[in-house]
C-alpha cells in the first residue's frame, strides 16, 4: 500500500533531481507576453506545446478553445473523470506573463532563459504564474504515480490573458458553466505572507485602473516667456491627485472607503504578519491611520499612481507642456460600491475645482472583490492538510491583497475558492529580476501532493 509520506517523497525526488527546473525552463522559454500583440501566437504555442502534452500524460482529455473576446488569448480545458460519485476539484493557472522588460534585468539576464543563482531561480513567469500551476499539475502526477488514480475527479482551466485583465474569461465561464462544474476551486497565485510558512486565501481585492489627464493646449511653450502666464497641466494634475489621497496615502473620497472591515475580519487579520526579510521594508506611517499593516493591505482600499508624465522626462527642456497624464489604480475590498467608483471620483474632482481633469477608464478588464468564509469546510480541510505536512499553522487571509479573476469561480460557478500561493513577497513579480525561491517551490510540491492525497483518501469535507 502506498502512503502519504511516500507520495511526498516522490514529489521531493522530482524536485531534487532537477526535473522540476528542467520542466520549468521550457515553460519560461516561451515568451507569452499577453500585453504585446505581436506575441499573441506564443499564447497558443504554450498551450499546444506544453500544457496539452503535460495534461494528456496525466490522463486528462483536453480541448483548446478560442477566446470569445478577440482581444484575449485561447483557453485550455482538461478533465479527468474517474467516477461521477467522486468530488471534483477544479484548478486554474494562467500561461501569460507581463512584458519581459529585456535589458533591465541584473547582469544582463534574458527574462526568457531560466537562470539559477543560489536559492533564487530567475525568469519571467517563474513566480507569476508558470511555476505555480506547474507545481500543482506535477503534484497530481506524483499522486497518480503513487496511487495509479487520483481518487477524485479533476478539471483544469489554463487561460492566457490574465495579465490584460482576463479578457473573455467571464464570457467563457458563462458559456461553459456545465463543463466547468466542480465542488471546489483549489488553485495557486500570488505570494505567501512569509516565505517559510504556507498561506491560504479565499478571495481577492478588486482592481479598477483609470487615467487622469489634463489637456490644455497643443505643444509646449517656453517656461521663461510663458511661466506665470500659462496654466501648468502637471501642477494641476499633481494637485488633483493630492485631493484623492493625502500625503500619507489616505483616501479622501468618502465612498472609496470600505464598510467591510468588521470586527470578525479584524480578528481574522489580528495576528497576521505583513512583509518579511526578503522583501522591502514597510513604511509604518503610510496608509490609513489607525489601522494595522495587515488591515491596510487585506481589509482596506488603497490608491496608487502607477505612472505619470508631462513633457519628456528623459530629455527635459525649458518649456511648459500642454498635457499631463497619470495612470492610477484603486485596489478595493468587498464592501465597496464598484459601480460608483468613477462617478464618485468625477463628483469629488469637480467639487474640488478640478473639472478640467478628465477621467478615462482603461480598456483592459478589471477584477471584482471576493471573499469566502474562513469557516468553510474546504478551507478547514486545506488548512489542516498544510499544517500536517509543513508542521506550521498556515496563514489564513480573507482575501489576497492583489487581484485575480476569482469572481468567475466564486460568483459565476458558485464554488468555494481556496488559493494556496507558491511565491513570496520579494519575488519581483511584474518587474525585472522576477524569481522564485527553491525552498518555497520544494515545500509547495510537498504540500500540494499531500493535499491531493488527503482529498483522495477523505473525499469532500463535510
Amino acid at each position: 500500500m502506498s502512503s502519504r509520506n511516500e507520495a511526498i517523497q516522490r514529489a521531493e525526488t522530482y524536485f531534487d533531481s532537477g526535473a522540476f527546473l528542467t520542466d520549468l525552463a521550457r515553460l519560461i522559454a516561451i515568451p507569452t507576453e499577453s500585453q504585446e500583440p505581436y506575441q499573441k501566437h506564443q499564447l497558443m504555442r504554450y498551450l499546444k506545446e506544453e500544457m496539452r502534452p503535460l495534461l494528456e500524460r496525466l490522463g486528462f482529455k483536453t480541448h483548446i478553445f478560442d477566446n470569445p473576446n478577440p482581444i484575449g488569448g485561447p483557453f485550455l480545458f482538461g478533465e479527468r473523470i474517474e467516477d461521477p460519485s467522486f468530488p471534483t476539484v477544479l484548478t486554474y493557472g494562467h500561461g501569460d506573463v507581463v512584458r519581459g522588460q529585456a535589458g533591465s534585468w541584473m547582469g544582463g539576464r534574458d527574462p526568457f532563459i531560466l537562470e539559477e543563482d543560489g536559492e533564487r531561480i530567475y525568469g519571467r513567469g517563474t513566480a507569476d504564474n508558470k511555476c505555480q500551476h506547474l507545481i500543482n499539475l506535477q503534484a497530481l502526477g506524483c499522486l497518480l504515480q503513487e496511487k495509479k488514480q487520483l481518487g477524485f475527479n479533476c478539471k483544469v482551466i489554463i487561460e492566457t490573458s490574465e495579465e490584460t485583465g482576463s479578457a473573455g474569461l467571464q464570457e467563457f465561464f458563462d458559456e461553459h458553466k456545465k463543463m466547468l462544474a466542480a465542488d471546489v476551486l483549489i488553485a495557486s497565485d500570488g505570494p505567501r505572507l512569509q516565505w517559510d510558512t504556507p498561506t491560504v486565501f479565499t478571495g481577492a481585492r478588486g482592481a479598477q485602473t483609470f487615467t487622469l489627464q489634463v489637456n490644455l493646449r497643443d505643444g509646449a511653450n517656453h517656461s521663461g516667456n510663458w511661466g506665470g502666464l500659462l496654466a501648468d497641466p502637471a501642477i494641476i494634475l499633481a494637485n488633483a491627485i493630492s485631493c484623492i489621497a493625502d500625503k500619507r496615502g489616505q483616501i479622501q473620497i468618502p465612498s472609496w472607503r470600505p464598510t467591510s472591515l468588521t470586527p470578525d475580519i479584524r480578528e481574522a487579520l489580528r495576528d497576521l504578519p505583513v512583509g518579511d526579510s526578503q522583501g522591502p521594508a514597510i513604511n509604518e506611517n503610510w496608509g490609513e491611520e489607525g489601522l494595522t499593516p495587515a488591515e491596510r493591505v487585506f481589509g482596506w482600499n488603497s490608491f496608487a499612481v502607477l505612472a505619470m508624465k508631462s513633457g519628456v522626462p528623459e530629455a527635459p527642456v525649458n518649456a511648459i507642456d500642454g498635457y499631463a497624464f497619470a495612470v492610477c489604480q484603486l485596489r478595493y475590498v468587498v464592501g465597496t460600491d464598484v459601480q460608483g467608483l468613477l462617478p464618485s471620483l468625477r463628483v469629488h474632482l469637480d467639487a474640488n475645482g478640478f473639472d478640467n481633469v478628465e477621467i478615462r477608464q482603461e480598456d483592459r478588464g478589471f477584477f471584482h472583490a471576493t471573499r469566502l468564509s474562513p469557516d468553510n469546510a474546504w478551507v478547514r480541510m486545506v488548512m489542516a492538510s498544510l499544517e500536517e505536512t509543513s508542521g506550521k499553522t498556515p496563514h489564513l487571509l480573507p482575501n489576497l491583497a492583489g487581484s485575480l479573476p476569482n469572481e468567475c469561480f466564486a460568483e459565476t460557478l458558485g464554488l468555494p475558492t481556496v488559493w494556496v500561493p507558491h511565491s513570496y513577497a520579494g519575488c519581483s513579480q511584474h518587474a525585472p529580476n522576477e524569481h522564485i525561491l527553491k525552498p518555497v517551490a520544494r515545500d509547495a510540491m510537498r504540500n500540494m501532493v499531500a493535499l491531493f492525497w488527503d482529498i483522495s483518501e477523505k473525499g469532500a469535507p463535510i
